[in-house]
């Protein structure tokens, strides 16, 4: 049975052999992954993980009430890193360009029902959180994700372009 689980480096070797799976340079959704963070050796990880765990801040930068901040699971069974998931929340445009969860599945793992599994398990915490209606966005080619996102009860705005092309763009009210 898979489980969601914070980032930790005891699951350093699978994570790895996760992103590997993607293919090198590939963006993984859901891991909150940034092009400065240094995973490859064991500090550097250790770093990554420390960062994902950071509590949320406060938003005085726009003058917004309310804390920006990110909860970040691993998607994990036997041991194994089958992906991640993130619900992003703070201020609109912390989350308008992205949406409040993103996820991505490793391509070994898809086809299993995972995504739609660990959104539903998100979406628990987005009600615990008193989100209230939550942003999807995927790609416009992305079937699997629209399946998803509309199995778990999103409702299609319209397409929009952005700078990394067409996406689709979903609310859930809770």
């Amino acid at each position: 049975m898979p489980e969601l689980i914070a980032p930790t480096t005891r699951l350093r070797s699978a994570w790895l052999e996760a992103r590997a799976d993607w293919g090198p340079g590939a963006h993984e959704d859901g891991f909150g992954l940034r092009a400065a963070d240094e995973v490859d050796s064991p500090d550097g990880f250790a770093a990554w993980v420390a960062r994902l765990a950071e509590p949320p801040k406060p938003d005085g930068s726009q003058g917004r009430p309310g804390p920006v901040g990110c909860v970040y699971r691993w998607i994990v069974e036997d041991g194994r890193v089958h992906g991640g998931i993130a619900l992003r929340y703070g201020p609109g445009d912390f989350v308008l360009p992205f949406g409040h969860i993103g996820y991505g599945i490793r391509p070994s793992s898809r086809r299993r029902g995972l995504a739609a599994w660990a959104l539903g398990r998100m979406l628990d915490e987005a009600r615990a959180r008193d989100l209230g209606r939550l942003l999807l966005v995927c790609e416009v080619g992305n079937v699997a994700s629209v399946r998803t996102i509309e199995r778990l009860g999103g409702v299609l705005e319209g397409v929009q372009d952005t700078e990394f092309g067409a996406v689709r763009r979903y609310w859930i009210t809770l």
